[in-house]
């Protein structure tokens, strides 16, 4: 067993970390052992991931290492901009191109001796589930709701009620602006990340059908104005999201088209928010979401307290108010639910429209989608070959397609898990 401090520690370094792991407390798991035992496992053989090492990531990581987790691991596929100076305080001006993952290790070992910290520049789904299988818990510090749902569903396809240790604690941070949330999730006991998409901001980014022919939301109006519309009008000039005249362009043309299908809702603001997916980062609110995951993450590794059950959300946008609440598991959760989605649709509906209805569900967020039965193809996005294939089905109704109570299989690329939906006809 490792010794509870190495030779480069100073003297008194985690004299108050001490203070928590040397007795019980009030709120102690039964498990909890005092004393050197839980300081070994701490400092000497808990492996811990961060996914991320942008605004959230770093601070994790400085937490993380402070807190006396020795092996630290971190995984980012994006490399340093000059624009992240201002809130990711583990680069500098000179570190501006270089990985972040790099960059950050080498930071983290330089300031806190004793601590190895060993990065990976590259995706998560470059790693395979024996890779992950070696860690104790895993933190998501990620600005992807996508790749949040991989190594959510990775992390739930891993589990094996044989094998306890094949359980990896996942702690996701997120923020957006003065507004953030930190949860815990056990996968296959408790609600996964999947389970919660519901709660996510609306996506701004809509099939070229509807906005082309069939509009219902003022997003629809603004995303026709400016991937459709600019480049008809302007073809030789490229469309520059920071200047105020081609807004203002996008905005009165996507009011015009608004107003022609009688839809309500379209505003300078929102406009700029479609084109710029703009998403503020408050270096603030970082570190307070980055304090909450790292907080769970020494909860979950020493047993010393109670961990968060399960969601933890924060709102500093009028004064600071938090909120904890236990998110209840979804029983058609596509990942961790096990059963079947029941959708209810008209007859007439074409399998074109029954995709398009797919990537607006806020509670399925699929880009790209593929659909199939279990006798035959209904609609598959590639090789060209397929995709040419099965084309023609996109005009048929659904109905031709499947009977009542059918299931179709959904899947696309991007996720590592396949839907299900069980088909019902309205009269």
């Amino acid at each position: 067993m490792a010794a509870a401090a190495s030779s480069s520690d100073w003297p008194g370094r985690y004299h108050h970390i001490d203070q928590i792991l040397d007795k019980p407390g009030p709120r102690t798991d039964p498990g909890f052992l005092a004393g050197d035992g839980v300081k070994d496992f701490l400092r000497g053989q808990a492996k811990i991931l961060v996914i991320g090492a942008g605004g959230l990531g770093c601070e994790i990581l400085a937490n993380l290492a402070l807190t006396g987790f020795k092996d630290i691991h971190v995984i980012d596929m994006d490399t340093i901009d000059i624009s992240n100076l201002n809130r990711q305080f583990l680069f500098r001006q000179k570190d501006v191109g270089k990985p972040k993952a790099t960059v950050a290790a080498e930071f983290i070992m330089k300031r806190v001796p004793g601590v190895t910290v060993t990065p990976y520049f590259g995706k998560i789904q470059d790693k395979d589930e024996e890779y992950y299988m070696q860690f104790n818990l895993v933190i998501c510090g990620l600005d992807s709701v996508e790749a949040r749902r991989w190594i959510n569903a990775t992390l739930v396809n891993m589990v094996d009620p044989e094998v306890p240790e094949s359980l990896k604690p996942l702690i996701d941070g997120g923020t957006e602006g003065f507004k953030g949330q930190a949860r815990v999730i056990l996968p296959g006991i408790t609600s996964c990340y999947e389970c919660s998409l519901d709660m996510l901001n609306k996506q701004t980014q809509f099939p070229i059908c509807t906005i082309a022919n069939t509009p219902r939301l003022p997003e629809h109006c603004i995303e026709w104005a400016s991937v459709l519309e600019w480049p008809r009008v302007f073809a030789d000039k490229k469309l520059d999201n920071d200047d105020p005249d081609d807004i203002d362009w996008l905005y009165k043309t996507a009011l015009n088209r608004a107003r022609e299908f009688k839809i309500e809702g379209v505003t300078w603001s929102l406009t700029q928010g479609v084109v710029k997916n703009i998403i503020p980062a408050i270096a603030s609110t970082n570190a307070i979401i980055a304090a909450a995951c790292c907080n769970e993450a020494f909860k979950i590794a020493t047993s010393s307290a109670a961990f968060l059950n399960n969601y933890f959300m924060l709102i500093g946008t009028d004064g600071v108010y938090s909120y904890t609440f236990e998110h209840e598991k979804r029983q058609e959760c596509p990942v961790c639910g096990g059963e079947a989605l029941d959708l209810a649709i008209s007859p007439e509906l074409t399998l074109e429209q029954l995709i398009e209805t797919l990537t607006e569900r806020q509670d399925i967020q699929i880009k790209k989608p593929s659909l199939s039965t279990p006798t035959k193809q209904l609609y598959l996005q590639a090789p060209p070959q397929l995709e040419q294939a099965t084309r023609p089905n996109l005009e048929k109704k659904v109905s031709e397609l499947v009977p009542p109570s059918g299931e179709v299989t959904v899947t696309a690329s991007t996720l590592p898990f396949s839907l299900s939906l069980r088909i019902a006809y309205t009269s």
